[in-house]
């Protein structure tokens, strides 16, 4: 497997103009689904980031959870020896099949719990531009950055009062609450986890 740069490096044409793309969860390495993808559908993929397969059945684009939300966030594409197999790494939003099993072979898709931190910041990216309904999360983002940096500090101020009580229960809840919302802060000030861990990983090395 080498990663993909450029798309000429596939060879669409020994398969009339379609390869098999493998998903797989970029967290669990657990295999997600396959889908088909020409040219177009590839680059749509590498340029916005959301998965986009070529459907053979209605001869048109699609990207996975156009109609769902669940949609699938490329983070890795890789091309395999002979050049006509793409396998994806994503960071999926929900279920990825469409009769709400995790995976499109019935298996469950059940990443580490640290691993789940990164998912859930990929679910508070889609809440944020979310225009169907409104979800808590979304509130949030309408009220404002200040509103969020508050909500930030007053979780804080909860956790630690629940630590000087040495209160094991309560702090996780409280904890969870703070690592919540300081996520959606993080998304609100137009940056990502990664960068925050790059920080992190940064001074480790020093």
């Amino acid at each position: 497997m080498r990663i993909l740069t450029t798309i000429s490096d596939v060879n669409f044409a020994k398969s009339d103009g379609l390869v098999p793309a493998i998903i797989q969860d970029a967290n669990t390495d657990k295999v997600l689904m396959l889908g088909y993808m020409n040219e177009e559908s590839l680059r749509k993929t590498m340029e916005e980031g959301k998965v986009t397969f070529s459907s053979r059945s209605k001869s048109r684009l699609w990207t996975k959870g156009e109609t769902s939300g669940n949609f699938l966030f490329s983070q890795q594409i890789l091309l395999d020896c002979d050049q006509d197999t793409i396998l994806i790494k994503v960071n999926p939003v929900g279920p990825v099949c469409h009769t709400g099993d995790d995976t499109c072979f019935n298996e469950a898709n059940i990443p580490s719990n640290v691993a789940f931190i990164q998912q859930l910041a990929d679910i508070i990216k889609v809440r944020k531009s979310d225009t169907s309904g409104k979800s808590y999360t979304k509130s949030l983002f309408d009220s404002g950055i200040a509103k969020i940096a508050q909500k930030v500090g007053e979780e804080a101020v909860e956790t630690v009062i629940e630590a000087m009580r040495n209160n094991q229960e309560l702090f996780k809840e409280e904890a969870s609450d703070l690592l919540f919302h300081y996520l959606v802060l993080i998304e609100g000030m137009g940056l990502s986890l990664e960068d925050i861990v790059a920080i992190l990983a940064k001074r480790h090395k020093k």
